[in-house]
């Protein structure tokens, strides 16, 4: 159990059989009248931001949230398989859990499955990956304003802004959280 004065970001409880997870919180002490915790929290399994305000004195069950590290096998358009590297058991998630979030991962790469409950409500690749460039426009000589950047398509099929000395075949690192060019590999 967590208590409405111990709200710090990041933390996940459950509230109404759901887990929320704090994104912002404010202790505040009116001149008159009893002290209370202004928050706005996420439901984590829905995406979606309510705000609600506690007693410091409630207390809420905290929400575990599991993360199992699971290899990403294959995808067959409307199911994305992952392998439990330690159980080798498989499990299919829907392309609506999964959303954009591997855009930049390929096949047997490792990435973190997360539940709730037993319900698995999203998937987090790693932070970083290193992926071939297979389309990109060559840079040009006389091409070198400060910071140019050009498109450029990597072998997951996502596109992401690269320097123009970067070519094709070339291998680079990506930022997962932020989809955004490193450096090269």
């Amino acid at each position: 159990m967590i208590s409405a004065g111990e709200f710090r970001n990041g933390v996940t409880f459950e509230l109404d059989g759901q887990a929320f997870q704090i994104v912002e919180f404010q202790h505040v002490k009116p001149g008159k009248g009893a002290a209370f915790v202004r928050t706005k929290l996420k439901n984590v399994i829905t995406g979606a931001t309510i705000e609600r305000t506690f007693n410091p004195a409630d207390k809420m069950p905290s929400a575990h949230i599991e993360r199992r590290d699971m290899q990403y096998m294959y995808n067959d358009g409307a199911l994305y398989y992952f392998m439990d590297t330690e159980t080798y058991d498989q499990i299919p998630i829907s392309s609506e859990t999964i959303g954009d979030s591997l855009k930049f991962v390929k096949e047997e790469v490792v990435c973190k499955i997360l539940s709730f409950k037993d319900n698995v409500f999203g998937v987090e690749p790693p932070n970083f990956v290193v992926l071939r460039v297979t389309a990109t426009d060559p840079g040009y000589k006389g091409d070198t304003a400060q910071g140019a950047t050009k498109p450029a398509t990597v072998e997951t099929g996502a596109v992401v802004k690269v320097p123009l000395f970067i070519n094709e075949d070339e291998m680079i690192r990506i930022d997962t959280r932020v989809g955004e060019y490193m450096e090269r590999a």
